[in-house]
């Protein structure tokens, strides 16, 4: 229960606090984004314990990886690749993060960019080049694959419309690519 206490004092300011709260009224994987971001950021802390890594700066970056609000806002399109940067946004200014946490906020997505990489059918209108999400820490990759792992995990026990969805959206995105 040690690996518990010590957990809730790095993190218990961010999870405590009034606007990452707010992350409970926005689904993600079919639970609440706050749920999601609590996930990612225990797997995360875990890990980097295992690995003799910075716990703290996993711990914090895996619950803020993806603090933002909604899908779409007017002026910016929330997407895989773009949310990094509102995250960090939002992160800096509620929570004053560090350059690490940034960097590793900021790279949590290589997982999307590997795939856009190697399946260039699945939203052909959004270029990525997968150097640019790189990690360049080994806190980075371990928020990066907890955040896979954690998505995994949700998708696979949501219900089996949303997996229906998934698979109908990925048939939609590979017609479009060969025949549009």
């Amino acid at each position: 229960m040690k690996i518990n206490k010590e957990y809730k004092e790095i993190t218990s300011d961010i999870i405590n606090d009034e606007h990452f709260i707010e992350l409970k009224d926005d689904n993600h994987h079919g639970s609440s984004r706050y749920d999601h971001c609590k996930r990612v950021s225990y797997l995360s802390f875990l890990m980097a314990k295992f690995l003799k890594a910075n716990y703290r700066d996993t711990a914090i970056s895996g619950l803020l990886h993806d603090y933002f609000h909604g899908v779409t806002n007017s002026n910016e399109d929330i997407s895989y690749l773009t949310h990094p940067n509102t995250s960090i946004i939002n992160a800096k200014k509620d929570f004053n993060i560090n350059s690490e946490e940034e960097e590793i906020i900021r790279t949590h997505m290589y997982h999307y960019a590997l795939v856009k990489h190697t399946l260039p059918f699945i939203n052909k209108r959004e270029k990525v080049s997968a150097k640019e999400y790189k990690p360049t820490s080994k806190e980075g990759y371990i928020v990066c694959l907890s955040d896979l792992l954690v998505s995994i995990y949700e998708v696979g026990v949501f219900k089996v419309r949303y997996k229906t969805c998934l698979y109908f959206l990925f048939l939609i995105n590979l017609i479009n690519y060969y025949g549009g």
